[in-house]
């Protein structure tokens, strides 16, 4: 008995020491931005003050991916907010870009553009939206089961071309109407349209979207389903180009050693060209600002390899550039001019070519600290 009241004690007492212990503790920090208070105006205004709305696609795919790094990269508090937007998919992004309010930016594919200008004549169409950065590549990927080994053999068959309003919804219909190609079209979610094709209520189902996309790759071996390769002919050459799956794209569908022939789309970031000097165009701005500033950071793991395809330089057929763009990137050229000619002088002062990876590292090092000394010699020279 007195036994088991001293244990009881003793676990007392430790609760007690414990509970004391957690309550002197020092509190955890909450983040500033939930402690700042204000009047109800004072705080509508700084929520909104720097937002800017992304319009990115589905839930799981690849836009929607680059929609949300780019919110989490560039967020700066209430300097500057990405909202990240589900939608239906590229062809809609465009119309909720023109149309939608609260919607600043989307990511839409090249196509969908030319469709709006010749196919719905959407009015001065070049001078509402302009682009800010080319981006990957889309490829079409048609799903079917191993007996279907050409895109022929669906003819007059289902095919789920995803929801309305997504990527494939339009570019995959172009390109069956240009190959002459009669399907019966089927417009539901693609997991929806996978239970279906395992089925076989459907014969095939299309998706746009840059690869690897992990829709594909949760499709477990010997699945009795694979990509259906797509010839690419000149018919094909104004807006898309050739694309290719290999094994370590999706090696649940593909041999080791193989590869499937497909026709790519090259993405957009696209920016509705508001008014200079209003509030929205001072919005878009600063995220232009940021996005060159913290390239970088887009360049690395965590961040989706895709991203590391992207060529600051290239263009966009028969799009405009926003202007702040192309003075950012007027800027990074004649910096990259720069550092190219001082690279060149530096060679020139007798330095032996570089033997190995690590030689090379370690000229360029040199360079650099030698570039600063000059440009430090420059800019005193202008004072």
């Amino acid at each position: 008995m007195y036994r088991v009241i001293i244990l009881f004690s003793f676990a007392v007492a430790v609760a007690l020491t414990c509970f004391f212990q957690v309550g002197t503790a020092p509190a955890q920090t909450i983040p500033p931005s939930l402690l700042q208070g204000g009047t109800e105006t004072a705080i509508k205004e700084r929520k909104n003050g720097w937002t800017v709305g992304i319009v990115g696609g589905l839930i799981d795919g690849t836009y929607m991916r680059f929609a949300d790094e780019l919110a989490k990269v560039l967020d700066d508090g209430d300097n500057l907010r990405i909202m990240p937007i589900v939608s239906y998919g590229a062809a809609s992004n465009l119309e909720d870009l023109i149309y939608l309010r609260g919607v600043d930016l989307a990511i839409t594919q090249s196509d969908v553009f030319e469709y709006f200008r010749t196919e719905r004549k959407t009015p001065d169409l070049q001078k509402r939206i302009n682009y800010i950065l080319r981006l990957p590549i889309a490829e079409l990927h048609i799903l079917a089961k191993t007996d279907i080994q050409s895109i022929e053999e669906l003819r007059g068959k289902k095919v789920n071309f995803g929801p309305a309003g997504s990527g494939s919804s339009l570019t995959g219909t172009i390109v069956f109407q240009r190959l002459g190609i009669n399907v019966e079209q089927v417009l539901i979610d693609q997991q929806s349209g996978l239970q279906k094709l395992q089925s076989g209520e459907v014969a095939a189902l299309v998706r746009v979207v840059p690869k690897p996309v992990e829709f594909f790759n949760r499709i477990p071996p010997n699945s009795g389903l694979h990509l259906v390769p797509i010839p690419f002919t000149k018919m094909f050459a104004d807006y898309y180009t050739l694309g290719e799956f290999e094994a370590k794209d999706y090696p649940s569908l593909i041999a080791e050693g193989q590869n499937v022939n497909t026709i790519a789309v090259p993405a957009v970031l696209a920016v509705f060209n508001w008014p200079k000097g209003s509030d929205r165009y001072r919005r878009v701005e600063r995220f232009v600002e940021r996005l060159f500033a913290k390239w970088d950071s887009f360049q690395t793991a965590p961040r989706h390899p895709k991203w590391r395809d992207v060529n600051l330089a290239a263009t966009v057929p028969g799009w405009t550039r926003w202007s702040v763009a192309e003075q950012i990137f007027e800027r990074l050229r004649t910096s990259q001019e720069e550092l190219s000619r001082d690279f060149q002088s530096f060679l020139r002062k007798g330095t032996n070519a570089p033997q190995s990876e690590a030689d090379r590292d370690a000229l360029f090092r040199q360079f650099l600290q030698w570039h600063e000394q000059q440009r430090g010699r420059r800019e005193v020279g202008q004072r």
